[in-house]
């Protein structure tokens, strides 16, 4: 779609581009319904997912002792500067076994995800909404999400799982029992009549790490999405002025964006080297 004199409304534009491809066929509507499948965030996030992990394996299976072509040494580069961050944060060498990879995936793979904001806001939904007619269907009806990092409910998912990764630290390194005391007897003392108020904070910490982890990487990408958005609707008013407008809005927003891509894939990943590594120590 695309805002037009001859197209939908500059309202319309923005929600058809904000609407998901979703086992509902539209939009939600107010339904609260966690059966229903956000189907272009599983496409996206699963296929860059498998992406990065395929190119994390042709670095380990091409690397040499040798001079090291240029795709070794930015993998060495980016291997290095994880294991650096999670020397700092994770004292247990053995536990950096696993969470030094799992925080390299996890940058390369939110960067990935948060890249396709770069792509021009209506190619990919353009294809599929020529697909979709081909198929039969109202290409109105053709809704397309392309950065899965815009979803609150992929970042959700990401630091739930982040979540997981601690509660199992946690019982690993200070044993069930042990972790188990720590949620009655920290902060405020091992006093009986602390233990419902220590047990409550322990749960509200937990939450809001959860929360503010995911919450915090969507609102930043949606921001983008929504403003790459509204850029495209000027190279729809069918003025010289507004394709210039749209032009040079794109491409500075475009640029100042690749910070906010790579920040935001290095935050998540910082945050979940941190907590892993609070997962290792006691109050």
């Amino acid at each position: 779609m695309t805002a037009s004199a001859h197209g939908p409304t500059a309202s319309e534009y923005v929600v058809h581009h904000l609407t998901h491809l979703n086992t509902l066929g539209g939009p939600q509507k107010d339904i609260v319904d966690f059966s229903v499948l956000n189907l272009d965030t599983l496409f996206y996030s699963v296929l860059l997912g498998v992406l990065t992990v395929y190119l994390l394996y042709r670095a380990a299976k091409k690397a040499t002792s040798g001079v090291p072509t240029r795709f070794q040494a930015a993998v060495e580069i980016l291997v290095e500067m994880v294991a650096d961050q999670a020397k700092g944060v994770i004292h247990s060498a053995e536990s950096r076994k696993f969470v030094a990879p799992l925080g390299l995936t996890v940058f390369l793979w939110i960067l990935f995800m948060n890249t396709m904001d770069l792509l021009p806001v209506d190619l990919l939904p353009r294809i599929w909404e020529g697909v979709y007619a081909a198929m039969g269907g109202d290409p109105h009806h053709a809704y397309m999400r392309v950065v899965p990092t815009a979803d609150v409910n992929a970042t959700l998912g990401m630091s739930i799982g982040v979540l997981l990764i601690c509660l199992y630290y946690n019982v690993k390194i200070k044993g069930f029992g042990g972790w188990l005391h720590e949620l009655f007897t920290a902060p405020f003392g091992s006093h009986p009549v602390l233990y419902p108020v220590n047990f409550l904070m322990q749960i509200i910490e937990f939450l809001a790490k959860t929360l503010s982890h995911g919450l915090r990487l969507f609102g930043n990408m949606y921001a983008g999405e929504l403003i790459f958005i509204l850029i495209a609707l000027l190279g729809g008013t069918a003025t010289v002025l507004g394709f210039v407008g749209h032009v040079l809005a794109g491409t500075a927003w475009a640029i100042f964006h690749i910070l906010i891509i790579v920040l935001q894939a290095f935050i998540f990943m910082m945050l979940t080297l941190v907590y892993v590594g609070q997962a290792h120590e006691g109050h």
